[in-house]
Formats: structure tokens, sequence, C-alpha cells
């Protein structure tokens, strides 16, 4: 049920869905005298969002937070397993075509090949079923064992969890899998704007041991929150995605799913 009720609370919540709803509202009570100054209203206000989340640093704002939250380690040790989010698939697509389909995240899997090589004796562990409310035809860990097989790693190495929709059953459905012992240690690999709400996640599931890796970062970092000025499809669709990990933080926060309200490298085990 928390998943249905996400993923329908955070349509009628998105920014950019916002901003049209009211742009619509707007010009259709125009047409009315009776309501014509404040549809005009509604509608500049929808107009001025739009301006502000696709062609200023406002969306860079919110990303830079989460994207500087954690970083990588200096140098790679000896790690039990990798374990990859899934977030990097287009179930919808994969399954239609027959052939692995990446999203803008797709560096969540790309990076496989080389901590692949970097760790020979580390399980490959991908995580993720279909994160959509209506079913495709096939999961994304089935999209990602194909790209594995492309990249050359040992089947025997490769653990694949393909029921998880989000976050939070990413973790428990793993943990169950894998049976982490006391004493391993995991390398967690995801957007750079995600980890926060990952590494909190995961350490509220029972795990220990775990070292974020992030990659798939969306800003050069500091220099984007003064020169950082997006186009209009772009700033939009990032200030949805920072938007959506902040609301995301604080739902988990307040559910008992995430160990803090904005894990760090302080408040992470």
């Amino acid at each position: 049920m928390f998943f249905y009720l996400s993923k329908i609370a955070y349509f009628f919540i998105q920014p950019s869905n916002v901003l049209v709803a009211l742009v619509v509202l707007g010009g259709v009570m125009s047409l009315r005298p009776r309501f014509r100054v404040w549809g005009r209203r509604l509608a500049l206000l929808g107009a001025f969002g739009f301006l502000v989340c696709g062609f200023s640093p406002a969306a860079n704002f919110l990303m830079l937070p989460l994207e500087e939250r954690f970083s990588r380690p200096e140098r790679l040790g000896s790690y039990d397993g990798v374990i990859i989010l899934g977030g990097a698939v287009d179930t919808v697509i994969t399954g239609a075509r027959g052939d692995t389909a990446l999203t803008l995240s797709g560096e969540r899997l790309t990076i496989a090949a080389r901590l692949a090589r970097a760790l020979p004796g580390a399980s490959i562990i991908h995580t993720g079923g279909q994160g959509v409310i209506i079913s495709g035809q096939t999961t994304e860990s089935e999209g990602a064992a194909r790209l594995f097989a492309d990249f050359g790693i040992d089947e025997n190495r490769i653990i694949l969890e393909d029921e998880s929709r989000n976050t939070w059953e990413n973790a428990v459905l793993t943990k169950k899998i894998v049976d982490p012992q006391p004493g391993q240690t995991w390398l967690l690999v995801t957007s750079a704007y995600h980890m926060p709400r990952s590494m909190g996640v995961f350490e509220a599931a029972g795990w220990t041991g775990v070292t974020p890796y992030p990659v798939d970062y969306r800003t050069r970092g500091a220099i984007d929150r003064t020169l950082g000025f997006n186009g209009a499809s772009k700033g939009l669709r990032r200030f949805d995605l920072a938007f959506k990990e902040w609301v995301g933080m604080t739902v988990y926060w307040m559910t008992g799913r995430s160990s803090a309200w904005f894990p760090g490298p302080d408040t992470a085990g």
C-alpha cells in the first residue's frame, strides 16, 4: 500500500505538474469575468514558477546538498559485495524491445564493469524489480543481468533481487537474500542525489558495514549555485528529481524507514 500511495501522492505534488495545473486552471478561470483577476494571478504564478525552476539555479540549490552529502572512498579496499540499486533500467521499453534500455541513471549499471574488475572477490548484487504502478514485461534485474553478461562478469558472482519496487524494499529484500554477517563489508552504488536516503534506509533495515559509492552526478559542484542556469526542460526535470528526494527522505524518516531525516557520514553507521 505504501508503494502505491507514494506514487499517486507524488504525481499530484510534483512541481512541474503543479505548475502546469496553475497555468491551465488560471487560464480557464480568466475566461469568466467573475474569476478573471484570480485566474490571471494563478496563471502568472505558474509561469513565474516555470521561469524559476527552468532557468535559475533553484534546482541546483536543492540538488547540491544531496549530491555532496557523501563522497566515494579514496581507495577501494576489500568488499564482500557491491550492491547496485535499481532505477537505471526502463522496464517498459526493455520489455517491449527485448534489449536493455537505460534511463538517465544508467551509470548505476555501467559502473559495475569497473567495480567488478577492481574488486575481483566481490559479489555483484543488483536489486530492482518494477518501480512502476503498471507492471511491464520484465524487471530491472533481468535487464541488468543482460548487461553484466555483456561486461563479461562471471555469472557465479552475480546475485539478482527482482521483486523490490522502492528503496526500502531494495534494502529489506536484498538483506533476506544475501544474509549479511557481522564483519562483512558492502559497497553501495546509487545516484549521488539518492545516496543520503539510501544510506539511511539500509541502516534502518539492519545493514552494517556499508560504504557509499555515489555515481550519476547531475551537478558540477559548488559552481552551479551561481552559474548553473538550466534550460527549461532540464531545469524542471532536475527540480522535480531533487524535490522528490527531499520529500522521500522526510516521509521515510517519519514512517521509520530511515535512520535519520538527512542521513550523512555523521548519522549513517
